[in-house]
């Protein structure tokens, strides 16, 4: 079934509780939470409040964008912290970026050293039920089609999965040839339509998004597709952005 929701760092200006009021208000299903604004890692009692008030107002948590790169101490980041305010939100995975380099640059070394860090932290996540989610994202070894195929081999039998993103700046075809192959390992998808860098409407965006989800809806399963990336972070596209998402995902429910 394909769920809706937002990523709560597109209104980083917001606080939780207005954000919660917005979801509530457009009817989506749930919020992906930031961990770089709203529920920062390690702060268990903001994640505590955030998991009640998102739960009163009848949404879900599907996920803890947490920005965790794995193979690097980027910032200090310790993935402790992330899974401990995972598990206060009660959320079923926790997207982190395959490393802080492209596929090009990386190196077989430095391959090497993210995939080791993704197994480490998956296994800590499957013993709380919870998985871990790549972010589809350039700058990373998910940065093309191919890496990711070749990552999705390198981690088969983990607890590890996929988002995925339209790349920005790519054709329709590579985009959609993107989703297919990342798809049996798929969690969700972040949902947006951008020509080049431009920010669009979801609505200009409606054919192609039609062709995006009839890959997944085959497989029967829950996937949330979240809104990112609004036009001009604006309150009043997002209510529409919102009603286009429920049309095109109602069709395939």
């Amino acid at each position: 079934m394909l769920k809706t929701g937002l990523v709560s760092i597109s209104f980083r200006k917001f606080s939780p509780e207005k954000i919660v009021q917005m979801c509530a208000k457009a009817g989506l299903d749930g919020i992906e939470w930031g961990g770089d604004m709203h529920v920062p890692h390690g702060n268990l009692q903001v994640a505590a409040t955030v998991r009640k008030i998102t739960d009163d107002a009848g949404l879900h948590i599907p996920a803890y964008g947490s920005y965790y790169r794995a193979g690097t101490k980027e910032d200090g980041l310790s993935f402790e912290a992330v899974l401990a305010t995972a598990i206060e939100l009660k959320t079923q995975t926790i997207r982190v970026w395959a490393g802080s380099q492209g596929s090009a640059d990386a190196g077989e070394a430095g391959r090497m050293l993210v995939i080791g860090d993704l197994r480490r932290i998956s296994e800590m996540a499957m013993k709380a039920g919870i998985s871990i989610s790549l972010e589809f994202h350039g700058g990373t070894l998910t940065d093309t089609n191919a890496s990711t195929v070749k990552l999705m081999d390198e981690l088969s039998g983990t607890n590890v999965f996929f988002y995925w993103q339209p790349p920005v700046n790519q054709s329709f075809e590579y985009c959609r040839e993107g989703l297919s192959v990342i798809h049996p390992r798929l969690t969700n998808i972040h949902a947006f339509h951008w020509r080049i860098t431009e920010r669009l409407p979801l609505a200009e965006g409606v054919s192609n998004w039609e062709r995006y989800l009839e890959i997944v809806a085959v497989d029967g399963k829950d996937h949330y597709v979240m809104l990112e990336f609004i036009l001009e972070d604006s309150e009043t596209q997002f209510y529409a952005d919102a009603a286009t998402l429920k049309e095109l995902t109602g069709q395939y429910n």
